[in-house]
């Protein structure tokens, strides 16, 4: 059941509606980011109502606690949480005496307008209050010019009567967070400054027992009056200091508050030389005017617009749904700090702690090869690279060799606390390597793949070589007690995706280590015995498979589930994780997500159309799609299984995902990591396209409610602008070289321009 706040519109999430009763999804839905810093769309003014006031910094973190009743040996010690930072969007207003709160006060002309093209919050509306009619008007926008700076514009228009209107323009440091356990303050005030035309607050968080860094953030503001005078007046206490502007206007007058921010934090300067830095930064924006720094602002927007852009005919939810999906992720991540990652709810929430998932590696990869520059998806990889010792640790806390990479994490140690995801759903290690192949075989580039890449296969493959058992009764290696894709079931044996892919991380591992360079090679000094191992797993893994179906099953014990398709499960069931007891989910046979689809996904070309056929038809009437990674990858595969409708209503489905709240979660924040689905779904599933041994081939088709679509990739050097309609598909070099591509199983050489029918 779908839930739509927000007008369709090309370039806009816009609405003319207040919705009280969904303030919160309406602030995940209005949420902005720029890599370095991000937040919910909360209003200036404050609002008493129900709605989770977030701001967010990329790379500050918590460790909170995990050490409950239930605590085993090799548990993670801590929970990596993101944290809410301080509230520099604040601006109390008063009319004539009292508070403007939207969540009492009528409101007429209501707008609120996230300009995805600008990258760009407005907001505006008209309040008749203490005997004044007044227009406001709100702009806000994270600086994706100059990372640091934030840029928040109001204007108040006296349309009937008088005013004495108050501005209180205030940094609040004293901000926690929702998920915090027996109200927990995860911050300590450092110290704060007040003068004429700003302040800074400077808190740092609090002492823990994991040994994990503490971080310290400055937040400082400027404020600028303009349309009438008012001196301000100063406050401060502890975490926080204001400036308060009184002034009075008369019918027809108008006022401008503009508040410039500067976010420091100790990931880039020293404690003791914030302040300066934020002042710094802050001066040298004044120097120049407002309407440059938003200039600036959008200009480098249609710079990534320019590049990534994908445009739809005939279909306004899709195309809506697709900007908006893009804009979240750009908004997220776009590669300047490799040391950063893209956390599953971006700054837009604290659900999953905001740390690093394998849904980069999987989903956010494969997007980010076409759309971005190639250094981008390469800062990605070494992020793992840069915690390969995290991932020996957590193996080694597990008595297991090599490496594990983590379920969730900031620094390479595990610090997820769900048991069975932490220790039991390790088919992550098999992606952290399959994006390195995915990598390599997209650009063509095999330099990290023979370095750094190949200490990371290494690590793995020891983990999987130590973490498989022989059975002597069935003579196969096999491996017991994990948890698939499908977290509906939990330690289970043989998961059909996870036994796949160990051998495949094993098999790539040794094709690496035939190219490897001698110096590497020599560091990881990987035996002949050890290799004769892996081969040996390799030839002789178990792969639970049923003769009678002609599928993959996806573990052992699957099959003898009451396999009830979903649609004979009652509407009133749905979703099964907000409706059924846990241990009734795992008792079901239905599909949380890809699993057995997932490893085909993967490895499209070792598996013919019929095995797809077979699975898909098998496996997707049983899957409730209730993670947001699972439409995309089931949309792709029916995409080349010649199942458009199927193909078309799950490509919906992850393209407004969170614009319709299909799952009735995006009120905690939105789904940032499968937001790529929808780009997949339209350029893998859609327009077919395919890298097979480094040729890129395209299998196009336009979905009937569709007129046509276009879009752009970055291919080994070139960039290729890809237009679809009904009855054919031209595909331009706009730079680059020459280079073979197969359309519709042609081979064409394109050099400039060409057009194949369809």
């Amino acid at each position: 059941m779908i839930k739509r706040l927000f007008e369709v519109d090309p370039w806009k999430v816009e609405t003319h509606q207040l919705d009280k009763e969904n303030r919160r999804l309406q602030e995940s839905l209005t949420s902005i980011g720029n890599g370095y810093m991000g937040m919910r769309g909360n209003f200036e003014e404050g609002y008493s109502g129900d709605h989770h006031q977030g701001s967010y910094i990329a790379g500050v973190w918590f460790p909170d606690k995990t050490r409950v009743g239930w605590w085993k040996n090799g548990y993670p010690e801590y929970f990596g949480k993101v944290i809410n930072s301080t509230n520099f969007i604040q601006v109390g207003i008063t009319i004539n005496g009292q508070v403007l709160d939207l969540a009492t006060d009528p409101v007429e002309n209501f707008e609120l307008n996230l300009n995805m093209k600008e990258g760009i919050l407005y907001r505006g509306f008209t309040v008749k209050k203490a005997g004044a009619t007044i227009q406001f008007k709100f702009e806000r926008f994270l600086s994706v010019a100059v990372k640091e700076l934030a840029y928040i514009k109001i204007e108040a228009t006296v349309l009937e009567g008088q005013a004495d209107i108050t501005f209180t323009s205030a940094l609040d440091g004293d901000v926690t967070n929702e998920d915090s356990n027996y109200e927990e303050r995860f911050w300590l005030e450092k110290g704060h400054g007040i003068y004429d035309d700003g302040g800074f607050v400077t808190t740092q968080t609090a002492e823990n027992n994991f040994g994990t860094p503490r971080f310290t953030v400055t937040t400082a503001m400027k404020n600028e009056l303009s349309g009438a005078q008012a001196e301000a007046v100063l406050h401060e206490e502890d975490f926080k200091v204001s400036q308060e502007y009184s002034l009075h206007l008369e019918t027809g007058k108008s006022v401008t508050l503009l508040k410039t921010v500067a976010v420091i934090t100790s990931r880039d300067v020293e404690d003791d030389k914030q302040v300066q830095v934020a002042q710094e930064l802050l001066e040298s924006a004044a120097r120049g005017s407002y309407a440059q720094a938003k200039e600036a602002h959008i200009a480098e927007w249609a710079n990534r617009w320019h590049k990534a852009d994908v445009v739809i005919d005939g279909d306004q939810e899709a195309q809506q749904g697709i900007r908006f999906n893009i804009f979240q992720l750009f908004s997220t991540y776009y590669g300047q700090d490799y040391r950063l990652n893209v956390g599953p709810k971006g700054f837009t929430g604290e659900k999953y702690g905001g740390a690093t998932y394998w849904d980069t590696e999987a989903y956010i990869v494969p997007m980010y090869l076409s759309v971005t520059d190639q250094e981008v998806t390469r800062q990605l990889l070494l992020y793992r690279y840069n915690q390969l010792d995290g991932a020996f640790h957590n193996a080694k806390q597990q008595g297991l060799k090599g490496a594990l990479y983590p379920m969730v994490t900031f620094t390479g140690v595990e610090c997820h606390n769900e048991w069975e995801i932490t220790f039991e759903e390790i088919h992550r290690n098999g992606a952290i390597a399959y994006a390195i192949y995915n990598y390599t075989n997209y650009t063509g580039d095999d330099s990290y793949a023979k370095n750094e890449g190949l200490e990371v296969l290494v690590g793995i493959s020891r983990f999987w070589a130590d973490r498989v058992h022989y059975s002597k009764r069935a003579q196969k290696y096999m491996v017991h007690g994990v948890t698939g894709p499908n977290e509906y079931e939990n330690n289970v044996n043989n998961n059909y995706h996870t036994n796949r892919i160990a051998t495949w991380t094993l098999e790539y591992t040794l094709e690496q280590l035939a190219k490897g360079q001698a110096d590497v090679l020599d560091k990881l000094a990987v035996s002949q015995e050890e290799r004769e191992k892996w081969q040996d797993i390799i030839d002789n893994m178990y792969y639970p498979y049923d003769e009678e179906l002609g599928i993959f099953v996806q573990h052992d014990t699957f099959l003898d589930k009451d396999l009830t398709p979903v649609s004979e499960l009652s509407p009133e069931d749905r979703p099964l994780n907000q409706k059924w007891s846990w241990d009734k989910v795992l008792r079901s046979p239905y599909i949380k997500q890809a699993d057995v689809l997932q490893n085909i996904y993967f490895f499209s070309d070792k598996y013919s159309l019929e095995e797809k056929e077979r699975n898909f038809d098998f496996y997707e009437p049983l899957t409730v799609h209730e993670s947001s990674l699972s439409p995309c990858v089931h949309s792709i595969l029916a995409a080349e299984l010649g199942k458009e409708e199927k193909a078309v209503e799950l490509y919906a489905r992850t393209a407004r995902l969170d614009l319709d709240n299909y799952n009735n979660d995006t009120e905690d924040g939105l789904h940032i990591t499968s937001m790529s689905g929808s780009w997949l779904g339209i350029v893998q599933g859609f327009a077919g396209m395919r890298i097979t041994d480094g040729h890129l081939s395209f299998a196009p088709f336009v979905p009937s409610n569709w007129d046509g679509y276009n879009f752009k990739i970055n291919f080994r050097g070139r960039l290729l602008d890809v237009t679809v309609t009904k009855d054919s598909c031209q595909i331009t070099l706009l730079e680059g070289e020459a280079l073979d591509i197969t359309v519709k199983d042609q081979v064409v050489r394109l050099e400039d321009k060409i057009k194949v029918s369809i």
